[in-house]
């Protein structure tokens, strides 16, 4: 059995408690993945010691040439795609394809933050004097400790390491507890691309203990958490109170918005595919749609008629649309809400179940009937479950997508310019999208979300410079 270990200080090491968690796959009941380290304090303690003794050596090599380890991790990452695929879908339950699709991203993602070390990173400013030499330049934080989800174990992890390591920081990741056997072979590609002992650290475990023992540490210099909202709160209490840098993405209720003038295939189509690939279980997935009235009859049996033709199954099998969820809980809160979606008087048009299969499996499930005040519209699910909302204007159907405290992503179909601005300047949402799906970001443009989904600030593309670095003001007078 494959065992996850710690990569501290430049060695791969096990726990200090001697103990390990098994990861099962959520598709099949019973069959292990591997087993992955439960560290202490103590583990998370040498590891941060660790990436502060190599902080001075990787913020004094030329950025150039940090790209270049960087680079070589994203070659390395392309060779191994199908192997590390295999691990994630068998370990969090996505498909195959979309599991090879993210390790894809993440080279991409590597490939643009090897770049970084010859782009511009700083100011020059005209001096009052007339003389001396007035210019600002980035400088990175220090140690910055990245607590990552099991959604995208390889995606999100490298969008926020490859700019930390792109701008001279030191890492210690902490990778979801059930996608940590992923991580583990994420941090490999990473260290046999050359990255120096202690300037990318790895340490597995539960929140409770290994979360705290970082936030805790006085020689953390910042945080970068994707997560829940109550764990995000949490972190931003401990991360202020230390008075350090930190950064929150969470949670979604995102919606979409269907006009009388729109491709109604076009929307069907994309709605489907934002709120049920990946099973739901992204932050950025559709999670309502609001028609207007007088197509909802018409648009409802489109989206039933291509949420009938989804295969649930195995991820490793090639014509399912969708896997399980990631784990047992998550199964039984998805099937609590739409329990609760029932007691508060939305309708069931289709699904609700468990697709009568062992493992971790939802059906895709639409309600129609919902209005604004049921939970079902308010709170995320995170699970293959979509709210069809009927609105007489675009006026209300803005209002309605608004009233919620997300404000991540939102999306609109229509053919009208008059209707897309509208929707543009009044939606409240980080990410706004005009007939395309509110799921799916470009790793080249800023991401993060308004209200309750971010703490304002911006992850991936150049905008990922400003929370990686400090603005160092330099007066030169000779």
């Amino acid at each position: 059995m494959k065992r996850t270990l710690n990569y501290i200080g430049g060695d791969w090491c096990e726990p200090e408690s001697g103990e390990w968690t098994a990861n099962d796959n959520p598709a099949r009941p019973g069959e292990t993945v591997g087993l992955v380290a439960r560290s202490t304090e103590g583990d998370v303690k040498r590891a941060v010691d660790a990436a502060a003794e190599a902080f001075a050596s990787w913020r004094d090599l030329p950025g150039a040439k940090r790209g270049k380890v960087l680079d070589a991790a994203a070659r390395l990452l392309e060779e191994r795609a199908d192997a590390i695929a295999e691990i994630m879908t068998r370990e969090m339950g996505k498909t195959f394809a979309e599991a090879r699709g993210e390790v894809l991203r993440g080279s991409a993602i590597l490939k643009f933050y090897g770049g970084e070390g010859e782009r511009a990173n700083g100011d020059h400013i005209p001096p009052a004097d007339g003389k001396s030499l007035l210019y600002t330049r980035r400088i990175p934080l220090g140690v910055v400790g990245l607590i990552t989800p099991w959604n995208f174990p390889v995606a999100i992890p490298v969008w926020k390491l490859a700019p930390a390591l792109a701008y001279g920081n030191t890492v210690v990741l902490k990778p979801a507890g059930n996608a940590s056997v992923t991580a583990g072979l994420l941090v490999e590609a990473l260290v046999d691309a050359g990255v120096p002992a202690g300037v990318l650290n790895l340490v597995h475990g539960s929140g409770s203990v290994t979360g705290n023992a970082l936030l805790e540490h006085p020689r953390l210099a910042a945080v970068s958490f994707t997560g829940s909202n109550a764990v995000g709160k949490e972190i931003a209490l401990k991360a202020s109170s230390r008075g350090i840098k930190y950064q929150l993405e969470m949670g979604g209720k995102n919606a979409v918005i269907v006009m009388e003038d729109a491709d109604l295939d076009q929307a069907a189509e994309l709605v489907v595919s934002g709120s049920m690939k990946s099973t739901g279980q992204k932050c950025t997935a559709t999670s309502k749609v609001i028609v207007m009235r007088s197509i909802a009859g018409t648009f409802t049996e489109k989206l039933l008629e291509r949420l009938r033709r989804i295969r649930v199954g195995d991820g490793m099998d090639p014509e399912t649309y969708f896997g399980p969820v990631a784990t047992p809980s998550a199964q039984l809160s998805v099937l609590a809400h739409i329990r609760k979606a029932q007691d508060e008087g939305a309708k069931l048009l289709l699904g609700g179940g468990t697709a009568n299969r062992d493992g971790c499996f939802v059906e895709p499930t639409l309600f129609a009937g919902v209005t604004p005040a049921m939970s079902i519209a308010r709170e995320e699910i995170f699970g293959p479950v979509l709210a069809l909302m009927e609105a007489d204007s675009l006026e209300a159907a803005i209002s309605m997508a608004n009233d919620t405290e997300f404000g991540l992503s939102a999306a609109i179909f229509t053919n009208s310019l008059s209707n897309t601005m509208a929707f543009v300047s009044r939606i409240e949402a980080g990410m706004v999208k005009v007939n395309a799906e509110t799921a799916g970001v470009e790793y080249q443009a800023p991401f993060g979300g308004l209200k309750q989904s971010s703490s304002n600030s911006r992850e991936q593309g150049r905008a990922a410079m400003d929370f990686f670095t400090h603005i160092q003001t330099i007066s030169l007078s000779i």
